[in-house]
């Protein structure tokens, strides 16, 4: 399965906001562009387990 990932940086958070805009409120966030990335997939895989 392909979804595109937002990336956003935060200068607040000082890091990157990933968002699934296909899987609403599904998001993370990491210090990196490779944490938010490794975080969000945790997520994505978390939510599909939800929904089932």
């Amino acid at each position: 399965m392909r979804l595109l990932v937002n990336l956003v940086y935060d200068s607040e958070y000082k890091g990157y906001v990933a968002d699934v805009p296909e899987l609403p409120g599904c998001m993370s966030q990491g210090k990196t562009i490779e944490s938010a990335l490794k975080n969000v997939k945790e997520a994505i895989s978390l939510y599909i387990e939800t929904c089932r």
